[in-house]
C-alpha cells in the first residue's frame, strides 16, 4: 500500500532535483541539460555581486524574523486562551472564525487589504475620523509600512490555523493532572503555567525548529499580491527575485543558483536549530 506513495515521491520530489545542476551550467531551454556547458560557480558569484543582493537578503530575513518573533508565539497564546473557554458552543464559534481566513487565497485577502488600505478605504476612514491621521495615506505605497502589513496580514490569515496543532497537543494532556492541581488549590493560570505549557513544550520546540529553517522563505503568494513598484525597496525578497529572473527574464541557470543558495542556508538553519533544541530541551527532529 505504501509503494504508490513512494513512487509518487520519487517521481515528483526526488527526480526533479536533478535539475539543480543547471545552477552550474549555462542552460539553454531548447537544449537538454546534459548539453549545457559547465560554468562552475559563475552564477552564484554573479548573484553575490548583484546590486540588489543585499536588498533582497535584508528584506527576506527582516520579514521572516518579524514573523518568527510575532507570528510564532501568538498562535500558542491563542490556543491557550481558546482552551480556557468554558462554553463549548462559543469555543467552536471562536475556532471556526479563526480558521476561516486560512481557507481564503492570498489573492482574495490581498484584494480585501488593498481595498481597506486605499486612500478612501475603511482603514483610512477610521484613522482620519478618529483624528489619528490628518489626511488619508496609501499604506501599500509606503515601503516603511510594508513589513508591518506583511506581519499583520499573516497573523490575520494563519493564527487560528497554526493554533490547531497546539490545541491538539493540549487535548492529549492527561485530565488527572488538572484534577490533582485543582485539589491542591491551583488556579486557572497556575494550571496553565505548570501543566499546560510544560506538556506542550516538545510540540513548541519541533515547530520552532521548522519555523527557523523557513526563515529564508517569505511567503511568495503574500508578497507577490501585496507588492507594487512603490514599495519595491521593502517587498523585493529572494522568492520574488527568483521569479523575476527565472520566469520573466528567462535566466533559468541564474535563478536556479539563487534558489539553491537559499536552500543551502535553510539547511544550515535547520541543522543549527535542531542542535540547539536538542542541547537545551532534549527535543529535536533527529
Amino acid at each position: 500500500m505504501v509503494i504508490p506513495g513512494i513512487v509518487w515521491m520519487l517521481i515528483f520530489n526526488y527526480w526533479p532535483m536533478y535539475g539543480i545542476v543547471i545552477a552550474f551550467r549555462k542552460f539553454n531551454i531548447v537544449k537538454p541539460i546534459s548539453a549545457a556547458p559547465w560554468v562552475g560557480m559563475r552564477y552564484f558569484i554573479e548573484f553575490f555581486k548583484d546590486d540588489r543582493f543585499w536588498l533582497v537578503l535584508r528584506n527576506t530575513i527582516g520579514i521572516s524574523l518579524l514573523k518568527l518573533i510575532i507570528c510564532f508565539p501568538l498562535p500558542i497564546a491563542f490556543a491557550l486562551a481558546v482552551n480556557e473557554l468554558r462554553g463549548r458552543r462559543f469555543k467552536r464559534v471562536v475556532q471556526t472564525l479563526s480558521y476561516l481566513p486560512h481557507f481564503l487565497s492570498w489573492v482574495v485577502l490581498g484584494g480585501i487589504m488593498m481595498n481597506w488600505l486605499a486612500d478612501a478605504g475603511l482603514i483610512n476612514r477610521l484613522l482620519v475620523g478618529m483624528g489619528i491621521l490628518k489626511e488619508p495615506k496609501f499604506f501599500l505605497a509606503d515601503p516603511g509600512s510594508f513589513w508591518s502589513l506583511a506581519v499583520v496580514s499573516d497573523l490575520w490569515k494563519e493564527t487560528g490555523w497554526n493554533a490547531i496543532i497546539y490545541l491538539a497537543a493540549i487535548a492529549g494532556i492527561d485530565p488527572e493532572l488538572y484534577e490533582a492541581a485543582t485539589i491542591d488549590g491551583a488556579g486557572r493560570f497556575a494550571r496553565m503555567r505548570h501543566i499546560t505549557v510544560p506538556c506542550i513544550t516538545a510540540t513548541i520546540a519541533i515547530l520552532f525548529i521548522l519555523a527557523v529553517s523557513g526563515l529564508m522563505n517569505s511567503n511568495f503568494d503574500q508578497i507577490f499580491v501585496l507588492k507594487n513598484p512603490l514599495n519595491a525597496d521593502a517587498s523585493d525578497v529572494i522568492d520574488i527575485f527568483v521569479y523575476r529572473m527565472g520566469l520573466q527574464s528567462g535566466r533559468f541557470s541564474y535563478s536556479t543558483a539563487i534558489g539553491f543558495f537559499k536552500s543551502i542556508i535553510a539547511l544550515g538553519l535547520l541543522l543549527s536549530a535542531n542542535t540547539v533544541a536538542k542541547k537545551l530541551r532534549g527535543t529535536a527532529l533527529f
